[in-house]
């Protein structure tokens, strides 16, 4: 597990990726942000209005008080596991719009082991 954080850090630890980066990973990005809150809503039925991937500095993902998810394209760099805790921590957003007992509540519905992953992806920088 090691050795696969380490390549990871690798790819992502960049200030900023290339735009030539951004753009091949773009579309991957948005699909797999699509299914996997096609998937994961299908549980929450929330209501939200676009899905966004964008080229942030410092931020995994982001929901606005208007609905609107967005998703760093590096969301396609990373173990699956990491990729879902993202999508369904903004997800969970929708419901909660804050970081309490209650919203917290919410993503272990569908991540009982958050608290582990939450964990190991502080190792991940952007």
């Amino acid at each position: 597990m090691f050795f696969k954080f380490r390549i990871i850090r690798r790819i992502i630890k960049r200030k900023r990726g290339k735009k030539s980066e951004y753009i091949a990973y773009k579309n991957i990005a948005k699909k797999i942000a699509l299914d996997k809150i096609k998937h994961f809503n299908a549980f929450y039925n929330f209501t939200f209005k676009k899905i966004s991937i964008k080229n942030q500095k410092t931020r995994w993902g982001s929901c606005s008080k208007k609905g609107n998810l967005n998703f760093n394209y590096k969301i396609a760099l990373l173990p699956k596991e990491f990729a879902d805790y993202v999508i369904i921590h903004e997800l969970c957003h929708l419901g909660q719009f804050n970081h309490s007992p209650a919203f917290w509540h919410l993503v272990a519905k569908t991540i009982p082991n958050y608290k582990a992953i939450k964990k190991e992806f502080k190792k991940i920088r952007l």
